[in-house]
């Protein structure tokens, strides 16, 4: 049988075969070419290795700059970067053996992160809670106040409060919140009644964690606010995260003590579920975005979102939707759940 093409001709130049043996010349150059599967071998063990740090984070030492938890940090990042690299140098270097190995830490991504590609979102829910960092350098507080309000939220937490702001939010949100209270650098907004707020020791010398009780319709929520120590990357020490870890584990030690079998964390944490110096509390509890949100739902920087360190958190509820709010004059993203009680 004689196959026909179609031919063209260029300007000044012969003849071309249109789905014919030029248009297949890339990858022509691979048949017959036995340094196919020599080739590539470094570009293969890079894959490999990105596999395995993916697979064995939680081995990662902390000892040394905790390097642990800063990779936790970023760990979803990890075979984003890597993988299209290494696939375009694979190609480059026409290598079958490291066109393979790249299968390797895509695979092992997708298990660790494609479930948070779909959106578990579903209908319903009986409360609508909200988080924001508001930056203590916030130009705009009043605006902030009125962008987070319009989320329809009926419990909003607002961290880094600056003793200078704290008469700006209050008045901005009286008209949507009836009950408020603020203790230190942190409050709590709500359209439902609150009792026994107080504050809550994390190892700091000043007040950024508290807690209250929501009487809702559908019946009484401990609500817990948080703001932990920031952490830092720095030349010489690495991850400074030690005041962050510390805090954390205070923190686990009051959720555990709680006598309520409804509890929602809202905070800026300074550190993703996927780090374990944050175990304290994260054992405990659960994460909307994870189990209802569209998404990884990064938060932070708010002008190029690499991490989520704005959480909500819940025991004894269940998580219907998550989602992330508009940019305020933060440099975080709010952040929103609805919950069933």
């Amino acid at each position: 049988m004689v196959q026909a093409y179609k031919t063209e001709t260029g300007s000044g130049g012969p003849e071309t075969l249109v789905g014919g043996p030029r248009a297949r010349r890339p990858f022509a150059r691979w048949r017959g070419d036995r340094g196919i599967w020599r080739r590539g071998i470094v570009l293969a063990v890079c894959a490999v290795l990105v596999a395995l740090v993916m697979i064995f984070h939680a081995q990662i030492p902390n000892r040394i700059g905790n390097l642990g938890s800063l990779g936790e940090t970023f760990l979803p990042w990890l075979a984003v970067i890597f993988v299209p690299v290494l696939f375009a140098a694979a190609l480059w270097r026409r290598s079958a053996t490291a066109l393979i190995a790249v299968l390797l830490p895509a695979v092992v991504w997708l298990n660790l992160f494609g479930g948070l590609l779909t959106d578990k979102s579903t209908g319903g829910g009986d409360l609508t809670v909200a988080s924001h960092n508001v930056n203590a350098e916030n130009p705009d507080p009043e605006g902030t106040a009125a962008k987070v309000a319009a989320s329809g939220a009926d419990v909003l937490a607002l961290q880094e409060l600056a003793q200078g702001q704290v008469k700006t939010y209050e008045k901005a949100l009286s008209s949507t919140y009836k009950y408020h209270s603020v203790q230190g650098t942190v409050g709590l907004w709500s359209k439902y009644p609150l009792a026994g707020t107080k504050p809550v020791g994390i190892r700091m010398g000043w007040t950024r964690a508290m807690r209250t009780t929501v009487a809702t319709p559908q019946g009484e929520v401990a609500v817990y606010v948080a703001h932990m120590p920031s952490v830092r990357v720095k030349m010489r020490a690495g991850f400074t995260a030690g005041q962050r870890d510390d805090s954390a584990d205070a923190l686990g030690e009051a959720i555990s003590r709680e006598r309520s079998g409804k509890v929602v964390l809202l905070g800026d944490l300074n550190g993703t579920m996927n780090d374990r110096a944050l175990n304290a509390v994260t054992s405990q509890m659960r994460s909307t975005q994870g189990a209802a949100g569209d998404g990884f739902g990064f938060s932070w920087p708010a002008s190029f979102p690499l991490a989520r360190i704005d959480q909500i958190l819940v025991k004894g509820v269940e998580p219907v939707s998550s989602w992330t709010l508009p940019r305020t004059d933060s440099d975080h993203l709010p952040v929103a759940a609805r919950v069933q009680l």
